[in-house]
């Protein structure tokens, strides 16, 4: 049964998910490895996929999870309850709010990026972005360090994804995330043509296997071997039953519901489906902009719903299915926002210095707050945590070797955290 789209052939299919991990463009315009902290004793190391939501734009803390009830720069929001004791969030979101007591809540986020490219690069790197390098995201060195258990998916998925995206960086191409642009629609592409038969498409592909190899034979850099690598992937892809995994369709209506019909409950529903069917790492960035310079109250009302109802939706959904405690989901964002209300706008700055991001699952304690702001959330005031840091509590989550080094095609040594400090407090 043919559950996916056929209105492109197999062979364009392929050009797009080459040139994807090849960075000719990243997104179209529309076993494991010993981690060095288990053998000293410490925490982590038994998630086996992480679960990526990237709120662009930069989400306000104040308005969100880091409230300060009856103080001005409220403008008026209410905090309110949730099921973790003694937590408030504000009051756009309800739904989380009864899911709180899965949660980890971050508080003294921090950093000195306040443009919006700079801090995306730097929260998916944990490096400061220059014009002498491109770094690898984390989910690259995920794949890098930990492979994947599915050999017929991709290890890294990007939903919902835009052009800053730092991909694989340096590293091999085909540790690039797979972009997925619609998650109602599948993976598309995947299908022949209709009069393209089995024997076409494998004698074509034969043929190219033959003149690649010549190719190959003469051409020692690694880009032309990762498009072979990519090639054979997607070809077996194609022929799998794994493909099933990006059809959300197949979900019942009561659990499409739940999570929202619009692109960021899609992605996260698809996520779900991706960590069950191996995948070890997927990002899911909201298609919203939380770029929130004019009218803030106004927009926090736009933009709130549709979130509130996919968070709260998945943290649930991955509880009932037993699949929370290997499954960590992370909430982050480029900065935070101003506290102080522009007079001219209504609306908040650019605020790097004060923001929050939030963990579940995988292994990390639950209906918890991690350091803290000030009384008008403008400074950290305890605990501060920088990217790279709460990157390499991520990393040690996963399982990776925070200590190993790795050196680009120039030689240049890194780290997959910039060598950030394991927030250690985090884990149960």
């Amino acid at each position: 049964m043919n559950f996916l789209p056929r209105d492109i052939d197999r062979r364009a299919f392929l050009e797009r998910f080459a040139s994807a991990f090849l960075g000719v463009h990243l997104l179209p315009t529309a076993g494991p490895l010993p981690a060095a902290e288990a053998a000293a004793g410490t925490p982590g190391g038994k998630v086996k996929s992480v679960i990526f939501l990237y709120l662009r734009g930069g989400i306000s803390h104040i308005d969100t999870f880091d409230p300060k009830p009856g103080r001005p720069e409220m403008a008026g929001v209410q905090a309110i309850r949730t099921t973790a004791d003694g937590v408030l969030v504000s009051e756009w979101f309800p739904r989380l709010a009864q899911q709180m007591h899965h949660v980890s809540l971050v508080r003294s986020m921090t950093s000195t990026q306040g443009v919006h490219a700079l801090g995306n690069y730097l929260a998916h790197t944990s490096y400061f972005q220059t014009p002498t390098i491109s770094h690898p995201s984390l989910s690259a060195w995920t794949l890098k360090q930990r492979g994947t258990p599915n050999p017929r998916l991709p290890g890294n998925v990007l939903v919902n994804g835009n052009s800053q995206h730092p991909g694989s960086g340096y590293m091999e191409s085909h540790l690039a995330p797979l972009p997925i642009v619609d998650p109602r629609q599948g993976l598309q592409n995947s299908a022949l043509l209709p009069g393209v038969t089995e024997s076409d498409f494998a004698r074509r592909t034969a043929l190219a296997q033959t003149l690649g190899g010549e190719f190959l034979a003469r051409t020692p850099h690694r880009s032309a071997a990762a498009y072979r690598k990519i090639h054979e992937k997607a070809v077996a892809l194609m022929k799998s039953e794994d493909l099933r995994a990006f059809d959300i369709s197949q979900e019942d209506v009561k659990t499409r519901a739940a999570y929202g019909s619009h692109p960021f409950g899609a992605g996260c529903l698809l996520a779900r489906r991706l960590v069950e069917h191996g995948v070890p790492f997927i990002e899911v960035e909201d298609d919203q902009n939380w770029d929130t310079h004019n009218d803030q109250i106004a927009s926090m009302k736009q933009l709130t719903p549709s979130a509130d109802q996919t968070l709260a939706a998945l943290l649930d959904d991955l509880h009932q299915r037993g699949m929370l405690d290997s499954t960590l989901v992370v909430m982050a964002t480029e900065f935070g926002r101003s506290p102080r209300l522009d007079p001219h706008t209504a609306g908040r700055g650019h605020h790097p210095a004060a923001f929050t991001w939030w963990l579940a699952g995988g292994g990390m304690k639950a209906g918890y707050v991690y350091g803290g702001t000030d009384a008008a959330a403008e400074r950290v005031a305890d605990k501060a945590v920088t990217m790279p840091d709460l990157n390499a509590t991520i990393a040690q989550a996963i399982g990776l070797d925070t200590q190993h080094v790795e050196h680009s095609p120039s030689g240049r040594p890194f780290t997959v955290a910039n060598q950030g400090q394991v927030v250690t407090d985090l884990f149960a």
